[in-house]
């Protein structure tokens, strides 16, 4: 415990004395330049070279896994959550070649039950491949 007294209080009285000095040299002041145009601007690579209007034009047009400008509305759910019944949204039925479960794939591409070597295996960790 004293030991532990003893390098706090020598670390305490090297930080007192020592002064930090950074590695990395900077030139010139640290200001931004007076030259730089901060008006918007289209990306190079824009095939337009146009930018929108406003940002509520981007979203009618812009399209991320569908339209962004999408959003159910009082009127389009019946007023309320449920307030359209369950038949009149369509079928629950997966359309072809489409499953909701793994057990109602073709055998092929369902999961193989594990064997009880691989069992072992997983709850020895793998040691018991080698005995």
């Amino acid at each position: 415990m004293n030991t532990t007294k003893v390098l706090r209080q020598a670390a305490a009285a090297q930080a007192a004395t020592y002064h930090r000095a950074p590695l990395i040299k900077f030139v010139g002041k640290r200001t931004a330049p007076e030259s730089t145009d901060h008006t918007p601007q289209a990306h190079p690579a824009s095939p337009t070279q146009n930018l929108p209007d406003s940002f509520a034009t981007y979203r009618v047009k812009a399209q991320q896994h569908g339209p962004l400008n999408h959003r159910p509305t009082l009127s389009t759910t019946g007023g309320a959550v449920g307030g359209q019944s369950g038949q009149s949204l369509g079928p629950v039925e997966p359309p072809k070649g489409q499953y909701f479960d793994r057990d109602e794939l073709p055998e092929k591409f369902r999961r193989k039950p594990w064997t009880q070597a691989e069992i072992d295996a997983v709850q020895t960790g793998g040691a018991s491949l080698f005995t």
